[in-house]
């Protein structure tokens, strides 16, 4: 079937379309700049067209260490079955140039007329048991070494050696690779965005840090960096320019008492790179801001560290934490639902280069503050109110219903007698 013409002209429909597009102005979406630290920590970082690849294998523990558990397992696999398989041809070889091939098993009383080197290695498997005995430490008893061969006793020693060196590596590999620092760092959890708000009557950055486990730690410092894309005077184009912020604390070092989740705070000030940067800019801004938390674990003693970043999108203008420590029967409580939750507080939305030059923004921005906490108190204590007084009616209510009715009898002289019932 054939499409119906419309009623409106076709010329008219396109103009109309046309003049809609010309009128609104056309934003394109600003790629995507790609994260320097993922927010679980890891570093976005690919290393290609390395040419000396042996530097590797002259920290050959360290890079044992850093493979993935299924090729540290076969290379350790690989290792044990290839010095097992090799003392099994030394030892088949001794057996052989001493001629134990040619003899039968020796019981208790023949050993006295024909002495082997290795009592019962007679072909390649026993051999190679008789290797795997040795190494391991097994003995079963029915392959044993004799005095007769000085050459045997040597490759005992050998391979006694050799086997205590493998399993000495294998078992540092393991411990270092279950006790390494980033395991700890799991439960160091960082909010999952970054709010800008007035602290203190200064522009300040923040950010909430916590640790899940009980065990603390030690000594834990909290560094932040911002890495943008920066152009020197020079024409020179850093890729990756790292530059150090300054975190408050009322203690003269870095090192934060990490018991409950804190929030840690940056004052935008003129060492800022936020300085210039006003809420508007910000969505616009190619900036990374880098969380560093590092300190000792307490219960190995081995030093840990804990990264996320955070992008523009990421951090929440006019925003503040919600607080989530209360005191319940003595001791305190964390709810840990609400550790990312933030609600709007008033805030200014220039830069702070400009709070510090026109004070009065500031001004004006904390009697709002003042006045919707006071709109917000009152809508609360009318609220209040409200529900005590539905509470009273509905107590009077109830009362009322329970109220006893009272009875008139009329009795045949014509007195009326009233009873409650």
């Amino acid at each position: 079937m054939l499409a119906r013409k419309s009623i409106i002209p076709e010329e008219y429909v396109l103009a109309r379309i046309a003049a809609e597009n010309l009128g609104k102005p056309r934003i394109r979406d600003r790629p995507r700049k790609a994260r320097f630290i993922a927010k679980n920590g890891a570093c976005n970082l690919a290393h290609k067209n390395i040419r000396e690849q042996g530097r590797f294998l002259q920290d050959i523990f360290t890079t044992l260490v850093d493979l993935k558990w299924r090729h540290t397992i076969v290379i350790f696999t690989t290792s044990f079955l290839c010095s097992w398989l090799f003392f099994a041809m030394v030892w088949w070889l001794v057996a052989f140039a001493h001629g134990d091939m040619d003899k039968a098993c020796p019981l208790n009383e023949d050993i006295n007329k024909w002495k082997p080197c290795v009592t019962c290695v007679r072909s390649f498997a026993s051999a190679f048991l008789f290797s795997i005995e040795v190494q391991v430490t097994i003995g079963f008893g029915g392959r044993m070494m004799t005095e007769e061969c000085p050459l045997a006793i040597t490759v005992l020693i050998l391979q006694n050696i050799v086997g205590l060196i493998i399993n000495a590596v294998m078992l540092g590999c393991i411990f270092m690779k279950t006790a390494q620092a980033h395991r700890r760092a799991e439960t160091l959890i960082f909010s999952r965005n970054a709010v800008i708000a007035i602290r203190n009557g200064r522009l300040c950055f923040m950010f909430r840090v916590g640790d899940l486990r009980k065990s603390m730690i030690i000594n834990a410092s909290v560094r932040i960096q911002v890495v943008k894309k920066t152009t020197t005077p020079e024409g020179e184009v850093i890729p990756i320019h790292q530059l150090d912020v300054p975190v408050d604390n009322p203690i003269e070092s870095n090192n934060i008492f990490l018991v409950a989740p804190l929030i840690v705070s940056h004052i935008i000030d003129k060492r800022s790179p936020l300085y210039d940067i006003s809420a508007n800019d910000l969505a616009n801004q190619d900036l990374e801001i880098i969380v560093i938390l590092e300190g000792v674990v307490e219960t190995t003693g081995i030093t840990t560290q804990a990264r996320t970043s955070y992008i523009s999108e990421e951090i929440l203008w006019g925003h503040r934490f919600v607080p989530i420590v209360t005191e319940e029967e003595g001791t305190y409580s964390v709810d840990y639902s609400k550790f990312g939750n933030t609600s709007k507080v008033a805030a200014p939305r220039c830069s702070a280069k400009e709070l510090d030059e026109k004070p009065s923004i500031l001004i004006q921005t904390l009697q709002k503050s003042e006045l919707s906490h006071q709109n917000s108190l009152r809508k609360r204590n009318s609220m209040r109110r409200n529900n005590s007084m539905r509470r009273t009616n509905s107590m009077r209510r109830t009362n009322s219903s329970f109220i006893v009715p009272k009875v008139q009898f009329i009795t045949p002289e014509g007195n009326q007698n009233t009873l409650e019932t």
